[in-house]
């Protein structure tokens, strides 16, 4: 069987869309799922740090149940567990359970916060930190439900896009997607007197640059022969290229970190900007 599907769950609206999602993919994979709730020491807004464990097991026995009875109008025959945490960290957590998870699902923000952010701190520190892809669900009410919407991956050339574009050639296949594959690139930095680059230099670079995207996907379209692949390089920043492709697409694949950037970190620039900024779900791939 499968690995299990993980999705963090607290009752709120966006909670709810990464619950159908990952529901969804459950099915796709035929893998069991389990719904995760930390129930944190709050109640109506209000940190409570000596309230009831008991009330904090009902509270949290509730909201559980809440989205079992979801899950089930939408496939009753699904095999589910659930898992309550009496913590006070809720990305502590979902990043433990993802150690032994094919996938872990999560909605783009929970209940607290500011109403404004477009993604929660629990859903950044998860895509971070977890041991498995981390799929970061927000729907955009202006194109969900159209059908033949492209599954998205952006390519660099670094480890973690190998990884991304073999998960997301997966995915296509499994849902009968089309699959669009994005390359950016943009000319290096001149400084001091140094004349402007040549029409002829820019057109080698593009070329080298549409040649790196085809080495990437190589072997990939004879091992998926069902899945329709569009190459795309566009001159300009990762980011906006990525999020320009992925208007329309019914999921984003990138992978946690690029080519640039600091060693250190976890999570590049790329991929926290297309995060707080896609209109579809967005797989972090490490």
């Amino acid at each position: 069987m499968n690995r299990e599907i993980v999705v963090g769950y607290d009752g709120s609206n966006h909670a709810d869309e990464a619950l159908v999602w990952a529901a969804r993919a459950a099915r796709r994979r035929h893998a069991p799922l389990r719904i995760v709730h930390v129930a944190r020491t709050f109640l109506d807004g209000y940190v409570i740090a000596d309230r009831p464990s008991d009330l904090t097991a009902q509270v949290g026995g509730q909201v559980l149940a809440d989205g079992i009875e979801r899950l089930r109008a939408i496939d009753p025959d699904l095999e589910v567990t659930t898992q309550l945490e009496p913590q006070d960290s809720v990305a502590a957590v979902l990043t433990e359970a993802s150690r032994s998870a094919g996938l872990l699902v999560v909605g783009s923000r929970g209940r607290g916060g500011f109403a404004g952010l477009l993604l929660g701190s629990v859903s950044v520190t998860v895509a971070s930190h977890a041991h498995c892809p981390v799929v970061v669900v927000r729907t955009n009410p202006a194109t969900a439900g159209e059908p033949g919407r492209p599954v998205v991956v952006g390519v660099d050339g670094s480890p973690a896009s190998v990884s991304a574009v073999d998960y997301a050639f997966d995915q296509a296949s499994r849902w009968g997607l089309p699959l669009v594959a994005v390359h950016a690139w943009e000319l290096p930095s001149l400084f001091g007197p140094v004349p402007p680059w040549m029409p002829e230099e820019v057109e080698e670079m593009r070329m080298a640059e549409k040649a790196l995207l085809s080495e990437s996907l190589a072997g990939h379209m004879e091992r998926y022969p069902d899945v329709n692949v569009t190459s795309m390089v566009h001159r300009g920043g990762p980011a906006h290229v990525i999020l320009t492709a992925a208007a329309d697409a019914e999921l984003l694949v990138v992978g946690s970190r690029g080519l640039g950037g600091f060693r250190g970190l976890l999570l590049g620039s790329v991929s926290q900007a297309v995060l707080h900024h896609a209109t579809c779900p967005v797989v972090v791939v490490r």
